[in-house]
Order: structure tokens, then C-alpha cells, then sequence
């Protein structure tokens, strides 16, 4: 080994280490060290037969070599190979100009353009190597080694010990690229150590004393630093941490993750966050992939030294203060399990000790109106799709929302079957939603029901495309404490009651179809007529009918040829009506026009319906939709509904995108002259609506976003225009390239939650290739 010692010695360590410290030195190297593969076969035909020695002569000598000369001096026992030499030793391979073998040392040497390949996969390149013990343990001067994901090491030399552990001086190490035209230049980054270690066994990279360089100059210092192997998928270790300079509720505050890999398919990630304002917290993720499911449980403990106080809520009531000092805590978690090949179980859990826990400590939900939770088990058939499930919601904004209010699903069974076309051409299906539903609170009712459709399509020889549909929809139901919320009715306590409602719809398609502009665009015309028989329920409103899920009802041209245009089935329309609309399209040279105008006509009028419902008369309100298509860059859709008996629009929205790939421009607009949310807030059948349901829903959102090269930006903003008010702006604000990556977010909600608002965030992610990403928050 003094032979070694001797020629790492030698080296002239200047022009090592300016080798070493400019990665683009070595990359320019590489077009030699690397020839192309075709030719290099050809230059190999061309040459003089290969000699090959499939044995070892001893335990230390190479398996096998490929060479176009080979020379051995009996006298010294050395063997040497010239003319693109290839030597193997197990799972390592070599390649050289020449490599020398002495027999009585072991000791194997290369010279001129030396390439290793280690096992995983990363080739280190060379002017010089020497290595010992089959090519564990050697010597290497002025390395470069590319690894995987384009990532760059280069030293000023190295020390290899025992095939795992290299120890290297002046390292350098970049995941960007090197420029070809300039390969003297400094890469984007890089980390430039006195000191350096690689261990394959770990798969770990550490830097000592390191700086980290952009465009060549230092900016941070590190004494150490330490990273997983570009080649690892997980692995064990510090992540990257996060630091914010400041926040109302938690102050300046630091967060320090720490990444388990436990085995191949679970892992934990631990990461404690220390702040200035409040308490620490400690949280914990664990995460496990098996053959037959996952399960993700994500949780945390804190201790929160704020307190909250009183406020007044949306509806003018006082909301008195909360003590939620002292220990804190939150679990998320999902797991899925299959049973078999038709049936899983799962399970959903989402608690949190406190909404205020939530914005004092950032957690992800806060903003929300609950937290859901949930177990089930579901199965699938040919056709057919079953769920039992059982649900439980937590209140987060109690500004709005009270916990006593909230129901529990003790359980929920769904079944749905679709079938395969019958003897007279028609489809059966049917669908059930059963559930048992509490509520501390308010009322608490179960409900069985089933609707059962069938279906029959057919056309005839005027083109016209006729549905016909037979329905019948049915539920039982038993409720206590009616005069209780959601439905506030005046008399009873408990009741049984049900309804059957059976329905027959025939709807006609009528398409015209022609050509013009030379037989470049086309232009359909289709009248769509539709008539609907059944029995008047008056909307079920009067027979102490449960409303669980027919809160909304929505009138528009989307649902102006639906059987049911509530939302959900606790309520129905029934009565005779019929239904007509136009529907037209243009489509030429890349243009679309897009129409759709229509109305509804009743024989009777539900006056229970909900202010500005559009179907306040025999007629209703007319509603319409148009898309409109110029270009490739430009697309607009508007829809809306028209009161003609008072001349005024009570429905309207629209949608704009438009842009060139440099520039794209987003905007949306909704108008209603309610909020429909806050209708069954209070006692609506003694006081009516609150005035806070008649304030309009009167809002604008408006964004953009361009990039262009490496740059990005974009930028939204929604206003309330009712209420004078923004709802939300954000922006973000980008670069990146083949190695980095910067991005500057803003986020300010002007939304209340619990009385208070949150004050803007500002957060800046750094990504490093290779490394990971390393964020800010302001």
C-alpha cells in the first residue's frame, strides 16, 4: 500500500482541486471519457482480436477483462492491459486507456479516461485509479461521478475503504446542468465542502464546512450537512426544515422533521415545531401500504397558551369566550381495507380538541365549516354498488355553526343497481338511501326509501329521439321533535308518515342538421319537448315530511328537463308539467356558438317554494345557457334565469378563460338576490327568512397566470360586490429550472371564523434537486 500513498502524493493538488471545484471542467472531459457507443463498437471491430480471460488467476484479480493488448512481465509478475481496457470484480466494473495488474499486491492501477461502474448505477470517472482487495479499498485523483437524477460529485481525489466508504477533500456537489458553451462557468448551484463522505452501504452523502454557491458566490454557510444518496427513494433521516419570521398566533416559529422509514411499506414522519407565541407541538405521521389496503394517521399535541374571546356571530348572537388554554391535540386518519374482490371497509377520522387549536397551530382544514368522520364498508357487482356507513361532524366555525345542530348518522345503507337492457329495449334501475339520523339538538329521524326508473329509448323515421321513463319514488318515515331545526314545525312532537310518488315522462329530441360556409361548419337546430304526469304532493311541505337532504333547489337550465329538481329526494315535484327548450350550435373553422334557451309550465303552483325559486307561476322564469367559442384562445359560458313578471334577472353566472400560452386570463361571476345557506337558520315559518338570506350573493373572481421560460406568475382575487368586501386574494409568484425551484405565495382570507380573521401568508419554497424543498413562512 506504500505504492499508493506514493502516488497520491504525487498529485499536483492545484489542479486537482481546480478540476474538482469546477464541475464544468470535468463535464467538458466527458465527451472524451464517453465516446459514442456506435462508434466505439466499430472502433473495437476494427482493432486487433480482444483477448479474454473468463478466470482469475488469483482471489484479488479481476473476474474478467476485455483489452486489445495484453502484456505480463514474468519477472515482475505484472500484467498490463492497453486499448480500452473493461475489467469486472463482482458487481463493479472498470474501463481505462491502460490498467496494470501486480500480481504480488493485488494492486490494481488505471490510467486515462477510467470510468467505475458501482452497483447502483452511478459511474465515477477518473484520471487516475488505484485500488486493492478486488477494487474495494483504492485511491482516485481528480473524480467526477455522475449519479442518478443528473446529480454531480467531483473532489480533488478520494479514498475508498472497503468498497462502501468514500472519503473525499474539496468536493463539489450540483444536480444542474453544466453549460455546454461555457463549461468554465459555475453551475446555477452547488455545494462546495472541504470535506465530503460518501457511504453506499447507508446511502448517504456529508458535507463538512460547506457553502452553498449560486452562480459560483457563497450565501449560506453550513458546518455540516448531510443528505440521502440521489439514487434513494426513502430513507431515513432530518428532512429539511421550515422557519417563519413571524405569525399572529404563533409568533416567529421553527419546524424540524424528522423522516423513519420503518420498512418497505410503512413509515413514520415525527416533526416538532417550537414558536414564540404559544406553546410547542409535536406531530406524527404514519403511513402504511400493504398488499390489501393503506392507513394513514396523521396527528398531533400541543400546548396552547392563547385564549379565545367573546364574539358576535353571523346572525347578531353572542358567542361567549372559550378557555382553550393547556393541552391540545388533533388525529386524521384514513384506512382502506379489502375484504375480498367485491368487498372493502374503511374508515375516515377527523378530531380536533378545537377549531382554534387549529388557526393557532396552522393545521390544514381550519376554514372549514366541519370536520367529517366517518367508517363504511361498500361492495361492488355487475351493475350494482352497496355502502353501509355511519357519519359524525364537528363544528369548526361556531360563528355559524353550533355542535348540538350537527347530526349523527347512526348508520347510512346505499344501493344501487343499473341492469342490462330487457326484452321490450328498456333499462331498469334502482337506487335506496336508508339512514338513522340524531341530532342533540334538533330533529332526529330515519328514513327507508326506494326509486325505482325504468327507461326506454327509441327514434323513429323522422329523426326524432324519444325517452321514455316510468318512476316511482317512495319513502316511510319516522321523526321526533318536529318543531324543532331544520324544519320548525309549529305542532308535534313525533311522527310516522311517507309518500309514494309515481311518474311518467316522455321526452322528445328533435335534431335538424346542415352544412355552410362551403361545407366547412355545421349547424344543428333541435326543439326538445318533454312532458311530466304526476300526482300533486304540494312538495310534501305540509305533511311533516323530515328534509334532510333537499335544502336547495335549483332551477336552471341544467335541470330543466330533471324529474326532481331538488337537490336530494326528501322532497319531490310532483303535479303535472311540461318542459320546452331550443338548443342550437354552430361549429366553423375552429368557431363554436353553443345555445340552449327554455321554460317550464306547470298546472300548480307550490307556494312553499323558496323566494326567487323562478317557479312562481304557471310559467316559470325563463333560463338559458350560451357558450360561445371564437377561437383556440378564447372561451365564455353564461347562464342564467329571467323574471319577466318583474322585469329582473334572479339567477346569472358566467365563466370566461381566455389567453395565449404567455398570458391566461380566468374570470367567473354569480348573482343571486338571496344567500340560500342562511334560509333555514333560524325559525323561517314564524319570522320568515332572516334579512341575512335576502342579502345577494353578488361575486366576481378574477385570475391570471403567464410564464414565460422559467418564470411563472399568477394571481387571483374574489370580491363579494353585495357586500363591498373582498373574500380572498392570493398570488404566487415562480422560478425554476432543471435544478431549482422558487416559489413566493400570498394568501389573505377576509373570511371570520370564530371572530376573527387570519392575517396574511406569505410563504417562500426553495427546491433543490436531489435534496428536497425547504420552505418559509411569513
Amino acid at each position: 500500500m506504500s505504492h499508493l500513498g506514493r502516488r497520491a502524493g504525487a498529485i499536483d493538488s492545484r489542479r486537482a482541486l481546480a478540476a474538482a471545484t469546477t464541475l464544468a471542467g470535468v463535464s467538458a472531459a466527458l465527451a472524451l471519457i464517453l465516446p459514442d457507443r456506435n462508434a466505439y463498437a466499430a472502433m473495437q471491430r476494427a482493432q486487433q482480436p480482444i483477448v479474454v480471460v473468463g478466470k482469475p488467476t488469483s482471489k484479488n484479480a479481476p473476474d474478467t477483462f476485455v483489452a486489445d493488448q495484453v502484456q505480463t512481465d514474468t519477472k515482475t509478475n505484472i500484467t498490463t492491459w492497453t486499448g480500452n481496457v473493461q475489467v469486472w470484480q463482482g458487481d463493479q466494473a472498470m474501463r481505462a486507456d491502460v490498467i496494470t495488474y501486480d500480481r504480488n499486491s493485488g494492486v490494481l492501477a488505471a490510467r486515462g479516461h477510467v470510468a467505475i461502474t458501482e452497483p447502483d448505477g452511478s459511474t465515477t470517472y477518473s484520471d487516475y485509479v488505484e485500488l486493492s482487495d478486488g477494487m474495494k479499498d483504492g485511491i482516485t485523483t481528480q473524480m467526477y461521478a455522475r449519479m442518478q437524477n443528473n446529480a454531480k460529485l467531483a473532489a480533488n481525489g478520494s479514498r475508498r475503504t472497503a468498497g462502501q466508504i468514500n472519503d473525499m477533500t474539496h468536493a463539489v456537489y450540483t444536480a444542474c446542468e453544466i453549460c455546454l458553451k461555457h463549461p468554465e462557468r459555475a453551475p446555477f448551484w452547488q455545494f462546495q465542502a472541504f470535506d465530503a463522505t460518501q457511504d453506499h452501504e447507508h446511502q448517504r452523502l456529508e458535507f463538512s464546512h460547506a457553502w452553498l454557491e449560486f452562480f459560483g458566490y457563497p450565501v449560506f454557510y453550513m458546518p455540516i450537512f448531510s443528505m440521502s444518496d440521489p439514487s434513494v427513494k426513502r430513507q431515513s433521516g432530518f428532512l429539511m426544515p421550515g422557519i417563519s419570521p413571524h405569525d399572529r398566533y404563533l409568533g416567529t416559529y421553527l419546524t424540524v422533521p424528522y423522516f423513519w422509514a420503518i420498512d418497505k411499506q410503512s413509515d413514520l414522519t415525527v416533526q416538532g415545531l417550537v414558536s414564540t407565541r404559544t406553546g410547542p407541538q409535536i406531530t406524527g405521521q404514519y403511513r402504511n401500504l400493504m398488499n390489501f389496503g393503506s392507513l394513514s394517521v396523521l396527528g398531533a399535541v400541543a400546548y396552547d397558551t392563547h385564549r379565545q374571546g367573546a364574539f358576535t356571530n353571523t346572525f347578531g348572537n353572542s358567542v361567549s369566550a372559550q378557555d382553550d388554554r393547556g393541552l391540545q391535540g388533533y388525529v386524521f386518519a384514513q384506512g382502506m381495507f379489502d375484504i375480498n374482490r367485491n368487498w372493502r371497509a374503511g374508515a375516515n377520522v377527523n378530531l380536533a380538541s378545537s377549531a382554534n387549536y387549529m388557526r393557532d397551530y396552522r393545521i390544514s382544514g381550519y376554514g372549514s365549516q366541519t370536520l367529517n368522520s366517518n367508517v363504511y364498508l361498500e361492495g361492488f357487482g355487475v351493475g350494482s354498488y352497496a355502502r353501509l356507513d355511519s357519519q359524525y361532524y364537528q363544528g369548526l366555525n361556531q360563528g355559524v355553526i353550533s355542535d348540538s345542530a350537527l347530526p349523527f348518522v347512526l348508520p347510512r345503507f346505499t344501493y344501487a343497481f343499473q341492469g342490462q337492457p330487457d326484452v321490450l329495449g328498456g333499462r331498469f334501475s334502482a337506487q335506496s338511501t336508508d339512514f338513522d339520523l340524531y341530532r342533540p339538538d334538533g330533529v332526529s329521524d330515519q328514513r327507508a326509501q326506494l326509486q325505482m326508473n325504468w327507461n326506454r329509448p327509441f327514434h323513429n323515421r323522422l329523426g326524432q329521439q324519444w325517452l321514455l321513463t316510468l318512476r316511482v319514488d317512495s319513502m316511510v318515515y319516522r321523526a321526533n321533535e318536529l318543531y324543532k331545526q331544520p324544519l320548525y314545525y309549529g305542532t308535534g312532537h313525533n311522527q310516522t308518515t311517507g309518500q309514494v310518488l309515481p311518474t311518467v315522462a316522455l321526452k322528445m329530441n328533435w335534431p335538424f342538421l346542415r352544412t355552410f360556409a362551403h361545407g366547412n361548419g355545421t349547424q344543428i337546430l333541435e326543439p326538445i319537448v318533454q312532458a311530466i304526469a304526476a300526482p300533486n304532493t304540494g312538495n310534501s311541505a305540509n305533511d311533516y315530511l323530515p328534509n334532510e337532504d333537499s335544502l336547495s333547489y335549483e332551477f336552471t337550465d341544467s335541470t330543466l328537463f330533471s324529474l326532481n329538481r331538488n337537490l336530494g329526494t326528501d322532497r319531490l315535484d310532483g303535479g303535472l308539467r311540461g318542459n320546452v327548450g331550443l338548443h342550437t350550435n354552430w361549429t366553423w373553422r375552429g368557431h363554436v356558438i353553443d345555445m340552449l334557451v327554455g321554460e317550464s309550465l306547470q298546472e300548480h303552483i307550490d307556494h312553499n317554494q323558496l323566494p326567487y325559486s323562478g317557479l312562481m307561476h304557471h310559467a316559470s322564469d325563463p333560463v338559458g345557457r350560451i357558450r360561445f367559442t371564437p377561437n383556440r384562445f378564447v372561451d365564455l359560458t353564461a347562464r342564467g334565469r329571467y323574471d319577466p313578471w318583474h322585469g329582473r334577472v334572479d339567477f346569472g353566472e358566467g365563466l370566461l378563460s381566455a389567453g395565449v400560452p404567455l398570458l391566461h386570463v380566468n374570470a367567473g361571476y354569480i348573482y343571486q338576490p338571496v344567500t340560500p345557506y342562511y334560509y333555514y337558520a333560524t325559525n323561517y315559518r314564524v319570522s320568515g327568512p332572516t334579512s341575512i338570506y335576502y342579502t345577494p350573493t353578488n361575486e366576481v373572481t378574477a385570475g391570471f397566470s403567464t410564464h414565460y421560460k422559467e418564470y411563472h406568475v399568477s394571481a387571483y382575487a374574489r370580491r363579494s360586490l353585495s357586500r363591498k368586501a373582498f373574500v380572498a386574494v392570493g398570488g404566487d409568484l415562480g422560478y425554476s429550472n432543471d435544478c431549482f425551484g422558487l416559489d413566493i405565495l400570498a394568501i389573505k382570507q377576509y373570511t371570520y371564523i370564530g371572530g376573527q380573521q387570519r392575517n396574511m401568508t406569505i410563504l417562500f419554497n426553495f427546491t433543490f434537486k436531489t435534496i428536497g424543498t425547504f420552505g418559509i413562512n411569513g
